[in-house]
């Protein structure tokens, strides 16, 4: 890892700062008007009782330049479990010293030593400086699969509610 840069897992009181970090991460995929969570919500789903995501702050010389979101999946492929990585985000003016590579391989290690099968991840189709840092990284993009959501309305529709 790059000198100056840590990893830790994030806590309670960095909630504010990941709601900060999946402000400005939306804001690139340009998707801002899709966060409606609050710091409260993060919170609650990412520090409650029943948490099932975990994150990970990562700082250069102890300024929190960005941020990973992960949780375990299933795969009844291999009969094991894997971890999808949700978010990956270093702010802009950090981007290039190696903050990214950090979170990622941090995460690759947990996978490795809880024994996962798998490390997955999903990635905007025109986000090129992300596919080539994840190709470089060793990467294998999964183009016979397309992801379905249901959400919001549809889903409650769906659901009979």
């Amino acid at each position: 890892m790059a000198a100056g840069l840590r990893i830790r897992p994030a806590v309670a009181a960095d909630a504010g700062l990941i709601l900060r970090f999946i402000r400005e991460l939306a804001i690139y995929e340009k998707a801002e008007s899709s966060v409606r969570t609050d710091e409260a919500g993060i919170r609650a789903s990412l520090f409650g009782t029943d948490a099932k995501a975990q994150a990970l702050v990562c700082e250069l010389d102890g300024v929190p330049v960005g941020y990973a979101v992960y949780f375990h999946n299933y795969s009844t492929w291999l009969g094991r479990n894997g971890i999808y990585l949700e978010d990956l985000y270093v702010s802009p003016g950090h981007r290039g010293c190696g903050a990214g590579k950090a979170l990622l391989q941090h995460i690759a290690r947990l996978a490795v030593a809880q024994g996962c099968g798998r490390f997955e991840w999903s990635v905007l189709d025109w986000n090129t400086p992300a596919i080539d840092f994840y190709k470089a990284a060793g990467a294998k993009p999964q183009d016979e699969w397309t992801v379905y959501r249901l959400e919001g309305e549809a889903l409650r529709r769906f659901a009979g509610e």
